[in-house]
């Protein structure tokens, strides 16, 4: 009895081996799934970046268990294809640490993101290895450096979004060359130097606002397959009538606080634009829309522009005019629309208009907001102007005088 019972223990002990066996050699074939260099990058990838307090992203991260299972990877056959890493939910603290060179290893990766967080150092430039490398978005972070040059070689590269970080430097030209470049985000860094050409014909949104770049740019610069461009808050300069009038497919324009010049082409009213932001510029010369302007909210204010007001605007619902050197009458269809609420904002303080045509009892419907300070004229009605419009009512004589002269 005492030997088989040895000999009872003794098969559940070799049972027991093979079946430990079986279960390492099962799980080995797991991870086998997965080409071992993608492996060895995720593992360094994760050692590289942590969970800010409050963020558990990287629970999943277990790497006795298959990586292609961990949150924010995604694996065709043995290969990562597509690397998100952070919780991508609203309000969720996101990661810190640096993004490890090791990227560079995910050779089929296709698309690369972080969500908003503290990661922070620079742009890794073994990045520019992933040939396949289709949408690379690390916004709202602390990345800082230079965005490398080498990233010209990802010629598969549709979406490049590194807003929101410390970035510095010049916009790589090379860049500008990528073929199938769709979308650029670079807003909100401390770029510097001019603006490059672009090449890609497929380039739809360009948002360069909040840098320091400068200089002016060429007619042929930008495509115009361009839907959205914004340059707000850069110190451009030279003349935007070059490369404006071949944007035709523009649904959004903002190229305020800048120090473009000259002339805007008229043609440039007749775009499907839905908010045109001119302002604080130093454009000049008269403002001849080609025809009746239909998009909502038009700025051109704090520019030197000139001539009679056009009775093309009225039919704009926002329409900033004021701090120019417009002359003559209101048109009367401006009163028109304005009384009957068309008109959500006109604000026409601080030019040399001389009149408006309107009944100093007329009512201004509260939804509309009316400024008519500062010019060569009495406002015939007293309406609210916004605190930076200032205390005076009408312009000095003398300026008036002046600028007939």
């Amino acid at each position: 009895m005492a030997k088989r019972s040895n000999m009872g223990h003794g098969f559940i002990r070799g049972w027991c081996f093979v079946f430990t066996l079986c279960v390492i050699q099962s799980n080995m074939i797991a991870f086998a799934i997965l080409d071992p260099l993608d492996f060895l990058a995720l593992q360094s990838i994760r050692k590289a970046l942590h969970d800010l307090p409050g963020s558990n992203f990287f629970a999943s991260w277990d790497f006795t268990s298959d990586p292609c299972n961990f949150a924010g990877v995604y694996c065709d056959a043995n290969k990562v294809i597509s690397l998100n890493l952070g919780d991508p939910r609203a309000g969720s603290p996101g990661l810190t640490g640096r993004v490890d060179p090791a990227i560079g290893k995910l050779s089929a990766l296709a698309e690369f993101s972080i969500v908003p967080g503290r990661v922070y150092g620079p742009l890794p430039q073994s990045v520019s290895q992933l040939k396949n490398l289709r949408f690379l978005a690390v916004s709202r972070n602390f990345i800082s450096g230079g965005i490398p040059a080498t990233l010209g070689h990802l010629r598969n590269l549709r979406t490049l979004d590194l807003s929101y970080n410390q970035l510095a430097g010049e916009i790589p030209r090379s860049i500008g060359t990528l073929p199938e470049l769709t979308n650029l985000i670079l807003c909100h860094n401390h770029l510097s130097g001019s603006v490059p050409p672009f090449m890609s014909q497929s380039l739809i949104r360009l948002d360069l606002k909040h840098n320091g770049l400068s200089g002016s740019l060429a007619p042929g610069s930008l495509p115009p397959s361009l839907q959205y461009l914004s340059l707000a808050w850069n110190k451009l300069s030279g003349s935007a009538d070059r490369f404006l009038s071949r944007l035709d497919q523009l649904n959004y324009l903002d190229l305020s606080l800048n120090q473009f010049s000259g002339t805007i082409p008229g043609r440039i009213f007749t775009f499907p634009i839905t908010n045109l932001q001119l302002q604080r510029n130093q454009f000049t010369g008269s403002v001849e829309p080609a025809d009746q302007v239909t998009i909502p909210t038009v700025d051109l204010s704090f520019n030197r522009f000139s001539g009679q007001i056009s009775p093309l605007f009225s039919t704009v619902q926002n329409l900033y005019l004021n701090n120019n050197r417009f002359t003559g009458q209101v048109p009367a269809s401006f009163v028109d629309r304005l009384l009957a609420a068309s008109i959500q904002i006109l604000y026409l303080q601080h030019n040399f208009l001389t009149g408006i045509e309107i009944n100093p009892t007329a009512e201004i419907p509260l939804s509309s907001s009316l400024c008519l300070q500062y010019n060569c004229m009495v406002p015939p009605v007293q309406t609210p102007c916004p605190l930076r419009a200032g205390k005076q009512k009408t312009r000095p004589t003398a300026q008036c005088n002046e600028w007939k002269g």
